[in-house]
């Protein structure tokens, strides 16, 4: 007699139940910048958007970032954090390349044992996180799942590189995921465009450094091939995750893309014709670019101003280093 194998199935639906957050100590302003780059405080806050960015002190890591934003995402949630079964990270600021951030973490938040990884898909990391923690969720491969983006971007920076080492920041965002009665998490539209791969990224390899043929690596970009692929390309993703919804920009409450550069946010809601009562994430403002932080902590920062929004629908879209992109609509909690 042939057995036959016991597959899992999980919840039909599911959604975010919490937002937690946690950001740099210090706040950078421009001035503490200009010097090193031959800039000036005005052309920052035109080309960018940006007046100051948090960043974290010598002594804090990406993994202490995440475990402060998962521990106050697992209290809001309400959720006991040993019902916690799995624990996903996205991040391009590990301090080591092994062992994982989210393994610690969990340990660390009362998950332990959870299943943990880490992914790599840079700006786009943390919508790549919500997508396979609700497939997970549903597949029956976990009940609740963290989901953390976390970043100590001032660990990989240039300060005299003029490319972007005055956009980016520290911190991390982090959301609880689990069953739910009604659909909380719309399809997710993403890929990549390798091709283009030396747009943004680092600029030398590890092994590099190690045999003294390379500085340190640090993140670069082309500042005008990203702008644009990130306006004319990903607006076409941002309306896919739309449809795919099955919702249009006007049952939007909020739209939430990653904070890269204020012009591109602008362009996009121009682009996708957001009507006046759409909110708008801008965190960049004073948090800076925090790669898959981003989504997370914008979002956090707008519940906390606007809790008005708990129960409408958000646009989240990420997109970064590798060209890689990732967006879906989701029910705030």
């Amino acid at each position: 007699m042939t057995r036959i194998l016991v597959q899992p199935t999980g919840a039909a639906h599911t959604r975010i139940y919490a937002y937690g957050a946690a950001r740099g100590e210090i706040a950078v302003p421009n001035d503490d910048l200009i010097g090193p780059i031959d800039s000036s405080d005005e052309w920052i806050r035109q080309r960018t958007g940006i007046v100051t960015r948090t960043r974290a002190v010598p002594e804090t890591d990406a993994i202490d970032l995440a475990t402060d934003a998962a521990r106050e995402a697992i209290e809001r949630s309400g959720v006991d954090p040993s019902q916690v079964d799995a624990v996903i990270v996205a991040t391009v600021s590990n301090p080591k390349q092994t062992p994982s951030v989210s393994a610690i973490v969990a340990d660390r938040v009362g998950a332990n044992p959870a299943a943990a990884y880490d992914l790599n898909a840079a700006c786009a990391g943390f919508a790549y996180g919500v997508a396979q923690a609700d497939a997970l969720i549903r597949a029956g491969a976990a009940h609740y799942a963290v989901v953390i983006g976390t970043e100590k971007l001032s660990d990989i920076v240039d300060p005299t590189d003029r490319s972007i080492s005055f956009l980016l920041g520290d911190g991390a965002g982090a959301v609880v995921i689990g069953p739910s009665d009604s659909p909380g998490i719309g399809p997710t539209i993403w890929g990549s465009d390798g091709s283009k791969a030396d747009a943004v990224g680092m600029n030398h390899t590890l092994t590099e450094f190690r045999d003294g043929t390379a500085p340190w690596p640090t993140l670069r970009q082309e500042g005008p091939t990203v702008f644009r692929w990130a306006v004319w390309e990903m607006v076409k993703v941002a309306r896919q995750a739309l449809e795919a919804a099955g919702v249009e920009a006007s049952d939007l409450a909020a739209f939430v893309p990653h904070q890269a550069n204020m012009r591109i946010i602008d362009e996009f809601a121009k682009q996708l014709k957001l009507p006046d009562t759409v909110l708008i994430g801008r965190d960049i403002e004073t948090t800076g670019n925090t790669s898959a932080a981003s989504i997370p902590l914008a979002t956090h920062r707008l519940l906390q101003e606007h809790p008005e929004l708990s129960g409408g629908l958000a646009l989240q879209i990420g997109f970064g280093a590798g060209l890689v992109f990732g967006a879906q609509v989701v029910v705030l909690p």
